[in-house]
């Protein structure tokens, strides 16, 4: 007897599918992978999951079917496939957030806590919503900054969830590590415990649609960093400096952190603070306190956007620690300079966001 594939396939035909009803061929079951060799017959038959409950009793059936309608002299073979799973599409831990930003410096004492302040206050203005977390675990400040030290998030419903409220502070979002313990005590932790209480203000915080995040990082480079990267798809980084050469040898670091091949968070600028002294009574006069345009140089000598030069002004010190930015005062020399700032940030996002696929977490492998 010579066989040949149609023979096959009608005697499949008699075989039904229990989970659809239509027969094997129809349902397109069987692969095209049919190969026959004198009285040995050998193909594949495709189920849905790998623990389909109709596996065994189907491929017994074809068997049976093909000994029944062909002979039974034939030697079948039969191999279950089941179709590779697609990969899931990575779901945003923050779904209404268009944008994450981690403000970032390389040492402390640069202001960069200050920046964010006056950042997240500049966006606002500009009409955008604005959420600021202080990431900066061991050393918060945002609490003193926006003059809510006393202020206790409360929890909210949200679906089948209870979420941290965010308190909203002239017209920001904030949330700081500082509103949940004692701010004459000193953070005690290990490394564990601090990217833990991290991921928990993210991702377990009610933050509502956002136009832009801002997350106050530590400075330096620790596993508070890494667990960023690990935790959110952040859209960009932005570095702050001084002009200062020691601040710049620690920009780099971090910089160089950001550009990892296993990180690639997308560099947005460089800001440098404190480029000069301007004292309040001559506005016209700079002081070059902490060096001439190091941050300029530098971001022009890594090719990164250098997004503003922000002068050391007294008035800067006095607003953040009377709990009302500098920023607030929009027509003042920081409100200027900071509007110009938060509108060449704008401009880097969505430069990077046209030109840049949407981030995913980062993936640390050992090596």
């Amino acid at each position: 007897m010579t066989l040949y594939p149609n023979l096959i396939l009608d005697a499949l035909r008699h075989v039904r599918y229990p989970g659809t009803g239509e027969d094997l061929v129809t349902a397109g079951m069987v692969e095209d992978d049919l190969r026959i060799d004198g009285m040995n017959v050998s193909f594949s038959l495709i189920f849905d999951k790998p623990n389909s409950p109709f596996l065994k009793s189907v491929i017994k059936a074809a068997e049976k079917a093909i000994h029944t309608y062909v002979s039974p002299e034939v030697i079948v073979a039969i191999t279950a496939k089941v179709p590779e799973a697609k990969p899931r599409q990575e779901e945003p831990i923050l779904p209404q957030v268009k944008n994450t930003l981690a403000i970032f410096s390389g040492k402390g004492g640069v202001g960069k806590s200050t920046v964010s302040a006056n950042l997240a206050i500049a966006l606002t203005q500009a009409g955008y919503k604005v959420g600021l977390l202080d990431a900066d675990i061991f050393g918060p400040s945002q609490p003193k900054m926006f003059g809510c030290e006393d202020a206790r998030p409360i929890l909210e419903e949200v679906g089948d969830r209870e979420l941290i409220t965010p308190i909203e502070r002239y017209g920001v979002r904030l949330l700081s590590i500082g509103f949940f313990v004692n701010p004459e005590s000193p953070v005690l932790w290990r490394g564990s415990m601090a990217s833990n209480a991290l991921k928990q203000l993210i991702s377990e915080t009610h933050w509502g649609e956002l136009d832009y995040l801002l997350i106050d990082m530590p400075p330096g480079t620790s596993d508070i960093h890494l667990t960023l990267v690990q935790t959110l798809g952040l859209t960009g980084a932005v570095i702050v400096t001084t002009p200062q050469q020691v601040a710049l040898a620690d920009a780099i670091k971090g910089i160089g952190m950001f550009a990892d091949e296993q990180v690639q968070v997308p560099i947005l600028g460089l800001i440098e603070n404190m480029a000069w002294f301007t004292p309040a009574e001559l506005p016209q006069n700079k002081y070059y306190i902490f060096g001439r345009d190091g941050g300029r140089e530098l971001a022009e000598e890594l090719d990164i956007p250098l997004l503003g030069q922000i002068p050391l002004i007294q008035s800067v010190c006095e607003a953040g620690d009377a709990g009302a930015p500098a920023a607030l005062e929009q027509e003042s020399l920081l409100g200027i300079y900071f509007r110009t700032l938060a509108k060449n940030i704008v401009e880097q996002v969505d430069r990077r966001n046209a030109e840049q696929a949407p981030t995913q977490r980062v993936e640390i492998t050992k090596q």
